[in-house]
């Protein structure tokens, strides 16, 4: 089974002035899709081919792992996205964001202090552990919480290919603005999914 580059559910210019144009062609059209052909190269004849890429991550390591990686992250935060976002989150996950941090204002302060804090490049995440409780990850490179055995409701690109084209290198400044697109919807399908 071959690693599929997504189809987005937007047009490229969608996104502005939160993600540009040329930020979506550089970071959709040129590194997510490098990653789905170097996965896809990477497990041919192998075991991993017939895997699906959540497996893929959570059972390979080196040069796979990174790529594969990179695919689930940049598929799960490409799909987070809608033109003009769902305002606040509501249902479940609006409950558990509430319970775990007080308020949606205190959790998107923390959120953001984490991409902000993040030395170098990786991925900033509002994942769920089994038990249904929510914490703040941060990742280097391609790591996902589904390693650790959780769940990703929410994950923000803090590579500079995610944003320097649109912010040059005002992180805090893309990472305030991003909650402006984000389909909520989404987000409460996976907080909701087992």
């Amino acid at each position: 089974m071959a690693v599929t580059y997504i189809e987005l559910p937007y047009e490229a210019d969608a996104l502005e002035p939160v993600i540009t144009k040329n930020t979506i062609e550089f970071h959709y059209g040129k590194h997510l899709k490098t990653y789905v052909d170097k996965t896809n190269e990477l497990i041919k004849g192998t075991e991993f081919e017939k895997m699906d890429l959540e497996d893929i991550v959570k059972k390979a390591d080196g040069a796979l792992f990174n790529n594969a990686g990179q695919v689930l992250n940049h598929n799960l935060y490409f799909m987070q996205f809608a033109p003009q976002g769902s305002g606040k989150p509501h249902g479940k996950l609006a409950k558990a964001i509430d319970d775990t941090f007080g308020s949606f204002e205190e959790f998107t302060k923390q959120f953001e202090a984490a991409g902000v804090g993040l030395f170098g490049s990786g991925w900033v995440f509002l994942a769920k552990d089994k038990d249904g409780k929510l914490t703040i990850e941060k990742g280097q490179n391609a790591e996902n919480p589904i390693t650790k055995g959780m769940k990703t409701v929410l994950v923000i690109d803090v590579w500079e290919h995610a944003y320097y084209l649109d912010y040059q290198n005002r992180r805090a400044d893309y990472l305030k603005l991003v909650w402006n697109i984000i389909d909520w919807n989404e987000a409460e399908k996976r907080f909701e999914s087992k």
